[in-house]
C-alpha cells in the first residue's frame, strides 16, 4: 500500500487514544533502525519556530538534520525537513515502505495518523546527524515521547487542549514535562508555576535542568531580528534554538540566520499581510505585543480553543474582523464566532479574498485559516 493511500484511510484525530499502541509498534521498529542524536520539543506554543530554528543552524554547521513538525499547512510533506528542504515524496514512500515492512499490516493499519507519521520520522531521518522532534498537543504520552532523546526543549506552556491535557496551568505543565529527558532546557515561561513544576520533576527524574534566563543573549541576534522584521516572540525561540545546540555542543554562526526562513510565524506574505499560525491565548498575547498598529483581523478558530480569551486579547489591535471559512470538522459554529464579535463590538464581515492594499491585515487563527487563505490567494506551496 502508497504511503498517501494508507494516510488518506486514517482519521486525523481519535476520540479514544491508546498510549500503548505507539509503544508496541515502536518496540517492534527500534532494533532496526539507527539512533543519532534527537532532540524532543514540548510545550504549547513556539515548537515549530524553536525547532526549525535549531535544525537551520545545525544544518549550516555541516551536520545532516531532520525536523519533524506538525502539523502541515498545505502538503503533509511539509512535516518533514532535511537540511534547508522539504522531504521529497520518493524518499518518504521509499521510509514508507520499510515502516510498512517492519511494522507488518495490523500495525500500520492500527497506527493513528500522527503515530505513523511518527515512526515514518524516524526512519526518514535515521542517516541524520541529529533528529530536531516536535510534540503534538501532549508530552508524557506523545507518540513522539516513545523515543530516547538526548535533551528535551520545553517551549512556553500556556492553556490549551484543556479537555485532553487538563483544565489547570499546573495539569498542563505536569502532562508535558513529565516527558523530560535527563537534559532539560526550560523556554522563558509567562506562567510562573511552570518553572516550579519542572524543578519538582527534575528532582523526581534525576534530570539537568537549565533555564534560558541563565544564558546571554546572542550577540548579533538583535540586529538579524530587526532585518527580518521578527516580533519578540520569535526572538526568544530562537535564542532558545541556540540555547539548545550550546548545550549539545553543536558549533554555530549567528549570521546564518539571516537566510533563516519560519514561515507562518508572524511571516509577512505580502507588503499589508502578516500570517502567523497561533491559535490560543497565550498566542494571542504575543501577537498584540509585535504589534505596531491596528489591524484588519482575518480569522477563524477550532472549537476546542479558547475563541473568548484570544479575540478579547486580540481585540486592542483589531479594526475590524473577517471571517475566514476553514475546512474542519473541528471548526467553531459561525454563528457563536458572530455572536462573541458583536459582544464585543467588533464590526465584522465574511472573507472574499479581496484585500485593500491602504489597509494592514493579520492572518490568524489556526494551520487551517493559513491554508484557507492561502488557497484563496492562490498559493500552492510555501516556504521550507
Amino acid at each position: 500500500m502508497e504511503l498517501q493511500e494508507l494516510l488518506e484511510s486514517k482519521p486525523l484525530y481519535y476520540k479514544e487514544f491508546d498510549p500503548n499502541r505507539i509503544v508496541e509498534a515502536y518496540k517492534l521498529l527500534r532494533p532496526h533502525i539507527k539512533h543519532p542524536q534527537r532532540v524532543q520539543l514540548i510545550g504549547t506554543n513556539g515548537k515549530g519556530s524553536t525547532g526549525r530554528a535549531m535544525a537551520h543552524m545545525a544544518a549550516k554547521s555541516s551536520l545532516r538534520v531532520g525536523h519533524c513538525t506538525s502539523p502541515h499547512i498545505i502538503d503533509f510533506k511539509e512535516r518533514f525537513w532535511i537540511n534547508g528542504r522539504f522531504a521529497t515524496l520518493s524518499e518518504l514512500e521509499e521510509a514508507h515502505n520499510k515502516l510498512y515492512f517492519l511494522l507488518g499490516y495490523g500495525w500500520a493499519e492500527a497506527l493513528s495518523y500522527f503515530e505513523y507519521l511518527t515512526l515514518l520520522a524516524f526512519v526518514l531521518f535515521e542517516e541524520c546527524d541529529l533528529q530536531v522532534i516536535e510534540a503534538g498537543l501532549g508530552g508524557e504520552f506523545d507518540a513522539t515521547s516513545v523515543a530516547h532523546y538526548d535533551l528535551t526543549v520545553v517551549t512556553p506552556i500556556g492553556f490549551d487542549h484543556s479537555d485532553f491535557l487538563g483544565s489547570s496551568i499546573e495539569e498542563i505543565a505536569r502532562t508535558k514535562l513529565k516527558a523530560m529527558a535527563k537534559e532539560v532546557l526550560l523556554a522563558k515561561q509567562s506562567e510562573k508555576r511552570v518553572y516550579e513544576i519542572a524543578k519538582l520533576i527534575a528532582k523526581e527524574r534525576g534530570a539537568k535542568l537549565h533555564f534560558y534566563e541563565e544564558f546571554k543573549p546572542k550577540e548579533g541576534l538583535a540586529k538579524i531580528a530587526k532585518e527580518k522584521g521578527w516580533a519578540e516572540y520569535l526572538v526568544e525561540n530562537i535564542q532558545n534554538a541556540m540555547n539548545a545546540l550550546d548545550i549539545l555542543g553543536i558549533v554555530y554562526k549567528v549570521e546564518e540566520l539571516k537566510s533563516l526562513e519560519l514561515f507562518g510565524r508572524f511571516y509577512r506574505i505580502m507588503p499589508n499581510v502578516i500570517i502567523d499560525v497561533g491559535h490560543n491565548p497565550l498566542a494571542a498575547s504575543a501577537i498584540v505585543k509585535a504589534l505596531n498598529k491596528k489591524v484588519t483581523l482575518i480569522f477563524n478558530i477550532l472549537g476546542d480553543k479558547d475563541l473568548g480569551k484570544t479575540l478579547k486579547i486580540l481585540k486592542e489591535k483589531i479594526e475590524r474582523v473577517e471571517i475566514i471559512k476553514i475546512k474542519t470538522q473541528r471548526a467553531t459554529e459561525l454563528q457563536e464566532i458572530e455572536e462573541l464579535l458583536e459582544s464585543l463590538g467588533l464590526p465584522y464581515s465574511y472573507f472574499t479574498g479581496e484585500l485593500d492594499e491602504k489597509k494592514e491585515y493579520l492572518v490568524f487563527g489556526s494551520f487551517y485559516v493559513i491554508e484557507a487563505f492561502l488557497e484563496q490567494m492562490g498559493i500552492q506551496e510555501i516556504k521550507a
